[in-house]
Protein backbone atom coordinates (compact mmCIF):
# COMPACT_ATOMS: atom_id res chain seq x y z
CA UNK A 1 0.00 0.00 0.00
CA UNK A 2 1.47 3.00 -1.12
CA UNK A 3 2.50 5.75 2.05
CA UNK A 4 -0.43 9.39 1.75
CA UNK A 5 1.02 12.20 1.36
CA UNK A 6 -0.05 15.55 -0.04
CA UNK A 7 2.40 15.32 -3.05
CA UNK A 8 1.15 11.86 -3.99
CA UNK A 9 -2.71 11.14 -5.55
CA UNK A 10 -4.67 8.46 -3.62
CA UNK A 11 -5.92 6.45 -5.87
CA UNK A 12 -9.50 5.71 -6.40
CA UNK A 13 -11.08 2.41 -7.69
CA UNK A 14 -14.22 2.82 -9.70
CA UNK A 15 -16.22 1.52 -11.95
CA UNK A 16 -16.73 2.82 -15.58
CA UNK A 17 -20.53 4.13 -15.62
CA UNK A 18 -21.84 7.86 -16.04
CA UNK A 19 -22.90 7.42 -12.33
CA UNK A 20 -19.97 5.65 -10.85
CA UNK A 21 -17.73 8.32 -12.05
CA UNK A 22 -19.97 11.01 -10.74
CA UNK A 23 -19.61 8.82 -7.14
CA UNK A 24 -15.44 8.69 -7.84
CA UNK A 25 -15.33 12.48 -8.67
CA UNK A 26 -17.56 13.60 -5.55
CA UNK A 27 -15.23 11.73 -3.55
CA UNK A 28 -11.71 13.61 -5.53
CA UNK A 29 -13.85 17.00 -4.93
CA UNK A 30 -13.72 16.37 -0.63
CA UNK A 31 -9.96 15.09 -0.86
CA UNK A 32 -8.70 17.84 -2.49
CA UNK A 33 -10.67 20.36 -0.36
CA UNK A 34 -8.59 18.38 2.51
CA UNK A 35 -5.18 19.11 0.56
CA UNK A 36 -5.20 15.66 -1.22
CA UNK A 37 -4.68 14.78 -4.70
CA UNK A 38 -6.36 11.84 -6.46
CA UNK A 39 -6.50 9.46 -9.71
CA UNK A 40 -9.10 7.07 -10.90
CA UNK A 41 -8.60 3.75 -11.47
CA UNK A 42 -11.27 2.38 -13.92
CA UNK A 43 -12.70 -1.00 -12.99
CA UNK A 44 -15.24 -3.23 -14.82
CA UNK A 45 -17.51 -4.94 -12.43
CA UNK A 46 -19.33 -8.53 -12.71
CA UNK A 47 -22.37 -6.69 -12.82
CA UNK A 48 -21.45 -4.54 -16.08
CA UNK A 49 -20.12 -7.59 -17.55
CA UNK A 50 -22.84 -10.26 -17.30
CA UNK A 51 -26.83 -8.63 -17.90
CA UNK A 52 -28.28 -11.66 -16.92
CA UNK A 53 -30.95 -11.26 -14.18
CA UNK A 54 -29.59 -11.20 -11.25
CA UNK A 55 -31.35 -13.64 -9.63
CA UNK A 56 -29.24 -16.42 -12.54
CA UNK A 57 -25.98 -14.73 -11.27
CA UNK A 58 -24.09 -16.37 -8.56
CA UNK A 59 -22.25 -15.06 -5.33
CA UNK A 60 -22.80 -11.56 -4.13
CA UNK A 61 -21.30 -8.15 -4.72
CA UNK A 62 -21.88 -7.74 -8.37
CA UNK A 63 -20.81 -4.61 -8.93
CA UNK A 64 -18.12 -3.99 -5.59
CA UNK A 65 -16.03 -7.38 -5.59
CA UNK A 66 -13.88 -6.38 -8.47
CA UNK A 67 -13.41 -2.96 -7.62
CA UNK A 68 -12.46 -4.31 -3.52
CA UNK A 69 -10.22 -6.59 -5.38
CA UNK A 70 -8.02 -3.33 -6.91
CA UNK A 71 -7.77 -2.84 -3.30
CA UNK A 72 -6.46 -6.08 -2.29
CA UNK A 73 -4.15 -6.34 -4.79
CA UNK A 74 -2.79 -2.98 -4.44
CA UNK A 75 -3.87 -1.44 -7.57
CA UNK A 76 -5.69 0.98 -6.11
CA UNK A 77 -6.02 3.03 -2.02
CA UNK A 78 -9.75 3.18 -1.59
CA UNK A 79 -13.14 2.48 -3.42
CA UNK A 80 -16.36 4.42 -3.81
CA UNK A 81 -19.63 2.42 -3.39
CA UNK A 82 -23.21 2.88 -3.60
CA UNK A 83 -23.70 1.79 -0.44
CA UNK A 84 -26.69 -0.48 -0.92
CA UNK A 85 -24.73 -2.70 -3.35
CA UNK A 86 -22.48 -3.76 -0.64
CA UNK A 87 -23.08 -7.37 0.75
CA UNK A 88 -24.23 -7.12 4.67
CA UNK A 89 -20.99 -8.97 5.62
CA UNK A 90 -18.18 -6.55 5.58
CA UNK A 91 -14.76 -8.09 4.00
CA UNK A 92 -12.54 -9.08 6.70
CA UNK A 93 -9.21 -7.01 5.19
CA UNK A 94 -11.82 -3.93 4.30
CA UNK A 95 -13.27 -1.46 6.70
CA UNK A 96 -16.17 1.50 5.40
CA UNK A 97 -13.92 4.47 6.79
CA UNK A 98 -17.02 7.11 5.74
CA UNK A 99 -20.00 7.83 4.14
CA UNK A 100 -21.58 10.63 2.21
CA UNK A 101 -24.42 12.58 3.07
CA UNK A 102 -27.30 10.66 1.87
CA UNK A 103 -28.92 12.08 -0.66
CA UNK A 104 -32.78 11.55 -1.78
CA UNK A 105 -33.48 7.59 -0.24
CA UNK A 106 -36.71 7.65 -2.39
CA UNK A 107 -37.11 5.21 -5.66
CA UNK A 108 -38.87 6.80 -8.60
CA UNK A 109 -41.64 5.95 -10.81
CA UNK A 110 -40.54 7.19 -14.29
CA UNK A 111 -42.50 7.15 -17.08
CA UNK A 112 -43.11 8.98 -20.89
CA UNK A 113 -44.72 12.14 -20.82
CA UNK A 114 -46.65 11.64 -23.77
CA UNK A 115 -48.02 8.18 -22.32
CA UNK A 116 -50.11 10.33 -19.62
CA UNK A 117 -51.24 13.30 -21.66
CA UNK A 118 -50.80 16.93 -21.01
CA UNK A 119 -52.16 16.91 -18.10
CA UNK A 120 -48.75 15.85 -16.29
CA UNK A 121 -47.68 17.00 -12.93
CA UNK A 122 -44.64 15.77 -10.76
CA UNK A 123 -45.67 14.95 -7.39
CA UNK A 124 -44.21 12.04 -4.34
CA UNK A 125 -47.24 9.15 -4.59
CA UNK A 126 -48.32 8.37 -1.21
CA UNK A 127 -50.88 6.00 -1.74
CA UNK A 128 -51.66 2.28 -4.32
CA UNK A 129 -54.25 4.30 -5.85
CA UNK A 130 -51.86 7.19 -7.18
CA UNK A 131 -50.21 4.81 -9.13
CA UNK A 132 -50.74 6.21 -12.85
CA UNK A 133 -50.40 2.54 -14.07
CA UNK A 134 -53.15 0.94 -16.54
CA UNK A 135 -53.96 -3.03 -15.36
CA UNK A 136 -51.50 -4.82 -17.48
CA UNK A 137 -48.81 -2.36 -18.76
CA UNK A 138 -44.99 -3.48 -17.59
CA UNK A 139 -42.84 -1.76 -15.31
CA UNK A 140 -39.14 -2.24 -15.34
CA UNK A 141 -36.34 -2.63 -12.86
CA UNK A 142 -33.74 -5.09 -11.80
CA UNK A 143 -34.23 -5.35 -7.52
CA UNK A 144 -35.73 -7.89 -6.53
CA UNK A 145 -37.06 -5.89 -3.55
CA UNK A 146 -38.89 -3.40 -6.13
CA UNK A 147 -40.65 -5.98 -7.86
CA UNK A 148 -41.88 -8.17 -5.24
CA UNK A 149 -43.04 -4.94 -3.57
CA UNK A 150 -44.63 -3.80 -6.40
CA UNK A 151 -46.13 -6.64 -7.37
CA UNK A 152 -47.80 -6.74 -3.21
CA UNK A 153 -49.00 -3.46 -4.54
CA UNK A 154 -50.57 -3.84 -7.67
CA UNK A 155 -50.88 -7.92 -8.93
CA UNK A 156 -52.20 -6.58 -12.06
CA UNK A 157 -48.76 -5.40 -13.20
CA UNK A 158 -46.04 -7.07 -15.12
CA UNK A 159 -42.71 -6.50 -13.57
CA UNK A 160 -40.01 -6.72 -16.30
CA UNK A 161 -35.95 -7.51 -15.64
CA UNK A 162 -34.46 -3.91 -16.34
CA UNK A 163 -30.39 -4.14 -16.90
CA UNK A 164 -28.02 -1.65 -17.65
CA UNK A 165 -26.43 1.85 -16.22
CA UNK A 166 -29.13 4.64 -16.01
CA UNK A 167 -28.92 6.12 -19.20
CA UNK A 168 -29.48 2.62 -21.28
CA UNK A 169 -32.18 2.20 -19.12
CA UNK A 170 -34.45 5.83 -19.56
CA UNK A 171 -33.31 4.75 -23.29
CA UNK A 172 -34.77 1.40 -23.56
CA UNK A 173 -37.73 3.42 -21.90
CA UNK A 174 -37.58 6.00 -24.96
CA UNK A 175 -38.18 2.72 -26.99
CA UNK A 176 -41.46 1.23 -25.74
CA UNK A 177 -39.32 -1.47 -24.10
CA UNK A 178 -41.33 -0.56 -21.10
CA UNK A 179 -44.86 1.22 -19.95
CA UNK A 180 -42.27 2.25 -16.83
CA UNK A 181 -39.29 1.90 -14.74
CA UNK A 182 -38.69 2.42 -11.32
CA UNK A 183 -34.90 3.33 -10.52
CA UNK A 184 -33.44 5.45 -7.14
CA UNK A 185 -34.41 8.93 -7.12
CA UNK A 186 -30.43 9.31 -5.99
CA UNK A 187 -28.87 8.54 -8.89
CA UNK A 188 -31.56 10.20 -10.99
CA UNK A 189 -30.49 13.93 -9.08
CA UNK A 190 -26.89 13.60 -9.08
CA UNK A 191 -26.43 12.79 -13.09
CA UNK A 192 -29.14 15.24 -13.31
CA UNK A 193 -26.38 17.79 -11.85
CA UNK A 194 -24.59 16.86 -14.98
CA UNK A 195 -27.30 17.27 -17.30
CA UNK A 196 -29.16 14.47 -17.64
CA UNK A 197 -32.39 15.18 -19.85
CA UNK A 198 -35.41 14.22 -18.13
CA UNK A 199 -37.61 16.57 -19.97
CA UNK A 200 -39.49 13.52 -21.89
CA UNK A 201 -40.44 12.34 -18.95
CA UNK A 202 -42.66 12.34 -15.56
CA UNK A 203 -41.35 11.12 -12.50
CA UNK A 204 -42.75 10.19 -9.69
CA UNK A 205 -40.79 10.07 -6.22
CA UNK A 206 -42.90 6.85 -4.02
CA UNK A 207 -43.15 7.47 -0.86
CA UNK A 208 -41.08 5.61 1.38
CA UNK A 209 -43.62 3.77 3.01
CA UNK A 210 -45.40 3.53 -0.24
CA UNK A 211 -42.14 1.54 -1.72
CA UNK A 212 -39.68 1.02 0.93
CA UNK A 213 -35.84 1.66 -0.54
CA UNK A 214 -32.95 -0.54 -0.22
CA UNK A 215 -30.91 0.05 3.00
CA UNK A 216 -28.70 2.71 2.40
CA UNK A 217 -29.86 3.93 -0.60
CA UNK A 218 -28.52 7.51 -1.49
CA UNK A 219 -25.36 6.76 0.26
CA UNK A 220 -21.81 6.53 -0.85
CA UNK A 221 -19.23 4.24 0.92
CA UNK A 222 -15.58 5.02 1.14
CA UNK A 223 -13.98 2.23 1.73
CA UNK A 224 -9.72 1.56 2.30
CA UNK A 225 -7.67 -1.37 3.31
CA UNK A 226 -7.93 -2.33 7.65
CA UNK A 227 -4.56 -1.79 7.51
CA UNK A 228 -4.34 1.39 5.86
CA UNK A 229 -4.70 3.64 9.13
CA UNK A 230 -3.44 6.74 7.55
CA UNK A 231 -5.89 6.55 4.71
CA UNK A 232 -8.53 5.72 7.12
CA UNK A 233 -8.05 8.67 9.00
CA UNK A 234 -8.07 11.13 5.66
CA UNK A 235 -11.12 9.96 4.71
CA UNK A 236 -13.05 10.01 7.93
CA UNK A 237 -13.22 13.46 7.55
CA UNK A 238 -15.18 13.16 5.00
CA UNK A 239 -17.77 11.27 7.34
CA UNK A 240 -21.49 12.30 7.75
CA UNK A 241 -22.46 10.74 11.25
CA UNK A 242 -26.57 11.40 10.49
CA UNK A 243 -26.04 9.22 8.04
CA UNK A 244 -23.89 6.73 9.75
CA UNK A 245 -26.96 6.63 12.44
CA UNK A 246 -29.87 5.88 9.96
CA UNK A 247 -27.31 3.58 7.83
CA UNK A 248 -26.66 1.50 11.36
CA UNK A 249 -30.27 0.96 11.87
CA UNK A 250 -31.40 -0.48 7.98
CA UNK A 251 -27.94 -2.39 7.15
CA UNK A 252 -27.49 -3.62 11.11
CA UNK A 253 -31.32 -5.17 10.12
CA UNK A 254 -29.57 -6.82 6.54
CA UNK A 255 -26.75 -8.07 8.89
CA UNK A 256 -29.68 -9.78 11.46
CA UNK A 257 -31.49 -11.60 8.41
CA UNK A 258 -28.18 -12.56 6.58
CA UNK A 259 -29.76 -10.86 3.83
CA UNK A 260 -27.76 -10.29 0.60
CA UNK A 261 -27.42 -6.88 -1.31
CA UNK A 262 -30.05 -8.54 -4.45
CA UNK A 263 -32.52 -9.82 -1.61
CA UNK A 264 -35.75 -8.45 -1.19
CA UNK A 265 -35.28 -6.60 1.71
CA UNK A 266 -36.53 -2.63 2.34
CA UNK A 267 -35.44 -0.92 4.91
CA UNK A 268 -35.58 2.82 5.94
CA UNK A 269 -34.73 4.55 8.77
CA UNK A 270 -34.77 8.71 9.76
CA UNK A 271 -33.54 10.03 13.03
CA UNK A 272 -36.09 13.19 14.82
CA UNK A 273 -35.92 14.30 18.14
CA UNK A 274 -33.07 11.71 18.68
CA UNK A 275 -34.65 9.31 18.05
CA UNK A 276 -34.32 6.72 14.81
CA UNK A 277 -37.46 5.47 13.14
CA UNK A 278 -37.22 2.44 10.93
CA UNK A 279 -39.42 0.86 8.55
CA UNK A 280 -38.72 -2.48 7.04
CA UNK A 281 -40.57 -4.81 4.32
CA UNK A 282 -39.63 -8.37 4.50
CA UNK A 283 -40.76 -11.46 2.33
CA UNK A 284 -44.14 -9.52 2.28
CA UNK A 285 -44.29 -8.23 6.02
CA UNK A 286 -44.18 -4.43 6.91
CA UNK A 287 -43.01 -2.84 10.74
CA UNK A 288 -42.16 0.24 12.05
CA UNK A 289 -39.69 0.45 15.14
CA UNK A 290 -38.13 3.22 16.87
CA UNK A 291 -35.27 3.15 18.90
CA UNK A 292 -32.94 5.61 20.55
CA UNK A 293 -29.71 3.63 19.31
CA UNK A 294 -29.67 1.77 16.14
CA UNK A 295 -28.75 -1.02 17.36
CA UNK A 296 -31.75 -0.97 19.11
CA UNK A 297 -33.83 -0.27 16.27
CA UNK A 298 -32.34 -3.17 14.13
CA UNK A 299 -33.25 -5.81 16.59
CA UNK A 300 -36.77 -4.74 16.95
CA UNK A 301 -37.12 -4.88 13.50
CA UNK A 302 -35.86 -8.35 13.59
CA UNK A 303 -38.11 -9.29 16.33
CA UNK A 304 -40.92 -7.93 14.78
CA UNK A 305 -40.81 -9.37 11.71
CA UNK A 306 -41.09 -12.58 13.41
CA UNK A 307 -37.27 -13.58 14.02
CA UNK A 308 -36.05 -14.93 17.43
CA UNK A 309 -34.09 -12.39 19.19
CA UNK A 310 -30.24 -13.24 19.53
Amino acid sequence: MQEILKDSPIRIATRKSQLALWQARWTQKGLKALGYTSELVLIESQGDQDMRAFVNLQGQGFFTKAVQDAILEDRADMAVHSFKDLPSAPHPKLEIAALSPREDPRDVLIMLRSKLGVDVWERELREVGELPLARGWGVGSSAIRRQQQLQMLRADLNCQELRGNVPSRLAKLRQGQHDAIILAAAGIKRLQSEGLDLSDFALFPLCPKLMIPAPAQGVLALECHRDNYQLAQVLNDLNDMESYRCVAAERGLMSMLQAGCQLALGAYAKREQGIIQLSAWYEGNYVEVSHVHPEGAAMLAYQALGRPAH
